[in-house]
């Protein structure tokens, strides 16, 4: 038994149009983060559901919004959201149930053009989304802006540092260091052709193989912004294969300088798990900071 389960049914009913009630409940890892379960009902439907605190406001309303977002776009197939349910004490987000496969023979190839067509969405002039969401659990702000590297620098970097400041998690040194990379970005970082849409948090735990053997896109952050920065982000825990690099430059070849500018991307989100998860992480936050701050 889940908590709220008539309200859960009641959500799924009036996505389906029909009556539903949930038959049974299997739980499924999900992360640090939310609960994650599989229900079937009792027409045999399966869907997937994720479950947390009522305390992170709009945490599933916000990654709603982000996978619509994507599954509008040419790029790869994305997981539909179904329902939302929200009270004070718990939220759930209810979503399509896709069952794994095993990875087709091409495809990385695949991935990598299929993630260059997604940042080809022209849709947007500016940076930003229409509403803020998370990166991971930590609040992701996504105020319109008609400057990347502003964008960047107050958004991304700035907010947080402030995180960290707040939480005493980085020496003097790398406070006015960080401080110095804000202050001249445009040394380092390049204004992009144009606003790309971003899924935001494109590491190898956040995509899915589908019973076709192609990639799902799940748990995004998604925003407007510099495609090098979702492409950074793929390099930064393990690395996707050289073959979705290559087929993704095929097909939408980058701007001379990137491999200058990846660490300086993946700082965001080394200060970001800073934040979440403490010092492990302070050696490689620092390590960045005196490289471009020097």
């Amino acid at each position: 038994m889940i908590r709220n389960q008539p309200d859960i049914e009641k959500a799924l009913s009036d996505y389906f149009q029909r009556p539903l009630r949930v038959v049974s409940r299997q739980s499924v890892g999900g992360g640090s983060i939310n609960r994650t379960s599989i229900l079937t009902l009792d027409d045999q439907t399966r869907v997937f559901v994720k479950e947390n605190s009522g305390s992170h406001e709009r945490l599933f309303e916000a990654e709603a919004a982000g996978l619509e977002a994507l599954s509008t776009a040419a790029g790869p197939r994305v997981a539909r959201p179904l329902a939302l349910y929200h009270s004070p004490s718990i939220q759930y987000l209810a979503l399509e149930y896709i069952p794994g496969g095993s990875k087709a023979h091409d495809f990385w190839q695949q991935f990598g053009s299929a993630t260059a067509q997604l940042h080809r969405n022209r849709s947007q002039s500016r940076y930003g989304f229409d509403s803020d969401n998370h990166i991971g659990s930590t609040p992701q702000i996504n105020t319109w802006c008609d400057n990347w590297l502003q964008f960047f620098a107050e958004h991304r970097l700035g907010y947080q540092l402030q995180l960290a400041c707040s939480k005493r998690l980085l020496d003097s040194a790398s406070v006015a260091g960080l401080h110095k990379i804000i202050q001249r970005l445009d040394r380092y970082l390049i204004e992009p052709e144009y606003p790309s849409l971003l899924h935001g948090d494109l590491w190898g735990g956040n995509y899915m193989v589908g019973p076709d053997g192609y990639a799902v896109l799940i748990d995004p952050a998604v925003y407007f912004g510099h495609r090098e920065a979702d492409l950074a982000m793929t390099e930064l825990f393990g690395g996707f294969s050289a073959q979705f690099y290559r087929s993704y430059e095929q097909t939408w070849p980058l701007q001379p300088g990137y491999r200058d500018r990846v660490e300086l991307y993946n700082l965001y989100h080394l200060l970001n798990h800073l934040n979440l998860f403490g010092g492990g992480y302070a050696g490689s936050v620092r390590s960045i900071i005196r490289r471009y701050a020097a």
